[in-house]
């Protein structure tokens, strides 16, 4: 680590959180670490143990990835959304798919034409859909399986139909029993004392990840050796997660709440999980860190002093450019901490190390890190527009809103910008947006994310509504793209969308946040393009 003046500040920290015997309370799940009270604490610290106990069904998780790859399946398609769908996606763009196992597609979304775009890549006669959901309930996996239940149906038959779904839930959930119910080929009753965003090394991570050919038992190895490198057994001055998380912790404290991953090209997409784990974890009570990842590459004179920096460095690879930007941020005083990854399977060890960091970095900033309230918040508003469209057929015109060029200039030091995109995933919106950010970046001077809705509403969501008044909002929304009905349901995925928007800018405003809304049309790309241009020739 490079700390630069916050070393010593750092080391204080480390010290004093050797001293109140953090890392042996949070192995004995002592919840005053945390809280006062031990609600959604003491039933939630199953991810110190799961990728241990996990190993006891890697035999069992393998035989049914190799049952699928025989059955000549060609995709598998996840249907969940947060902590159900981050980590699997993430293992899946770092390793691919294994020669002759299927190709992994993840559709956490309720967009219609990001739905659509899934149902054109799929031959339905030969894919398998993974039903993932800790609640069972959650809205966006929820219509989507009803949605591609009936697609399957008419491609096979009633009587094949259920061969083509596997749920991964916790016990005693209507989605455990309706797998049981319906006969779907596998049902997967995760362990449930632990939250989405930490299940990565459970069943939601791992049987995605089996079904694709990675090899689970080393990635369960890398974890569990990080796992022993955590416990109490090691000194405070050894141990990687206290060190990690103390030193985000107190840079936090510091006014350094803006955490910028950097990493190695075949990893980069780790970020997509932690950014939750970071984001949900410790956004709340008007404190937090920010996770900022999918920046561009940025001239290091425009970070500001907010900015901490992580760079996860894959050996092996060509690292020449991100070295010496790294050096550069060095030599210009910014925080840097370097995690060295030595293979791909080394990101097994990372899913914990982050893992117990958060927890430290949330005793450190004081914050509970196993809920999220403000994302139940925005949930129930939705429901509550659904259930007013159901009776009136309409639902409410937003209310005024800032524009964003309004929005733009109330930016000011220590502020984030955040991007809303309700669209399909494409290389040419991810395009726009990157260079989006960039300029905004050189125009203000601060950090910006991104997100595709409505997944950033169970990524960034928590953050955003019970995190520090730093961040400003920008929500894109599309408008003429073809609509998709729900089978049994009173409203369409568009309906659905635009619910969920309504909402998420309705919990926003009630938390007094900055937000401004804009209809980008069918163009997306285009459309954000001459939002950039407008953006840039801003005097």
């Amino acid at each position: 680590m490079k700390l630069g003046q916050y070393q010593s500040h750092v080391n204080d920290e480390l010290a004093s959180l050797a001293e109140k015997r953090i890392v042996e309370r949070i192995w004995a799940g002592d919840f005053t670490v945390w809280s006062s009270g031990p609600e959604e604490i003491v039933n939630r610290l199953d991810w110190l143990n799961v990728s241990e106990n996990m190993v006891g069904d890697i035999r069992l998780i393998t035989q049914f990835a190799e049952e699928i790859k025989d059955g000549g399946y060609r995709h598998v398609v996840l249907l969940g959304i947060g902590g159900s769908s981050l980590g699997p996606e993430s293992l899946g763009q770092i390793f691919g798919s294994a020669p002759g196992y299927p190709e992994l597609i993840v559709l956490d979304s309720s967009v219609p034409d990001r739905v659509q775009a899934v149902e054109k890549r799929i031959d339905p006669r030969k894919t398998l859909f993974l039903v993932s959901s800790k609640s069972g309930t959650t809205i966006e996996p929820k219509v989507c399986y009803e949605y591609f239940r009936q697609i399957v149906e008419d491609a096979v038959g009633l009587d094949k139909v259920a061969d083509h779904f596997v749920a991964i839930t916790d016990p005693g959930t209507w989605l455990s029993e309706t797998g049981v119910n319906y006969l779907f080929r596998r049902v997967f009753e995760n362990p449930p004392e632990m939250g989405g965003r930490y299940s990565v090394l459970s069943y939601f991570g791992l049987v995605p990840a089996a079904l694709i050919g990675i090899q689970i038992e080393s990635l369960l190895d890398k974890a569990n050796q990080m796992r022993s490198d955590c416990s109490e057994n090691v000194s405070f001055q050894d141990n990687p997660g206290l060190i990690f998380g103390s030193t985000v912790g107190r840079l936090a404290l510091a006014g350094v709440d803006k955490c910028t991953i950097i990493a190695s090209t075949p990893i980069a997409y780790f970020g997509l999980w932690a950014e939750q784990l970071i984001a949900e974890s410790l956004g709340k009570q008007g404190k937090g860190v920010v996770p900022i990842t999918g920046e561009p590459a940025l001239a290091y004179d425009l970070y500001g002093n907010d900015r901490m920096f992580v760079y996860l460095r894959l050996e092996g690879e060509d690292n020449s450019r991100l070295d010496r930007s790294i050096e550069l941020l060095v030599e210009a005083g910014k925080p840097v901490i370097t995690l060295k990854l030595y293979d791909l399977y080394d990101i097994g060890a990372e899913f914990f190390r982050w893992e117990f960091a958060t927890a430290v970095a949330a005793a450190v900033i004081g914050v509970h890190p196993f809920d999220q309230p403000n994302v139940q918040n925005a949930k129930d508003i939705t429901n509550r527009l659904l259930v007013d469209f159901e009776s009136s057929g309409v639902l409410p015109i937003p209310d005024e809103s800032l524009s964003i060029l309004e929005l733009l200039s109330s930016v000011g030091n220590g502020d984030y910008v955040a991007i809303m995109l309700y669209s399909d995933m494409t290389p040419a919106n991810d395009r726009a947006i990157e260079q989006l950010r960039m300029t905004i970046t050189e125009r203000f001077g601060v950090a910006t994310t991104f997100g595709y809705g409505p997944r950033v509403l169970h990524s960034t969501g928590q953050l955003h509504k019970g995190g520090p008044d730093s961040g400003v909002f920008i929500q894109l929304v599309t408008s003429g793209v073809p609509d998709i009905s729900i089978p049994g349901r009173p409203y369409s995925f568009g309906i659905l969308v635009a619910a969920q928007v309504l909402g998420d800018m309705e919990n926003l405003k009630s938390e007094g946040r900055r937000v401004a809304l804009l209809d980008v049309g069918t163009d997306v790309d285009k459309s954000i393009s001459a939002l950039e241009t407008l953006i840039s020739n801003t005097g």
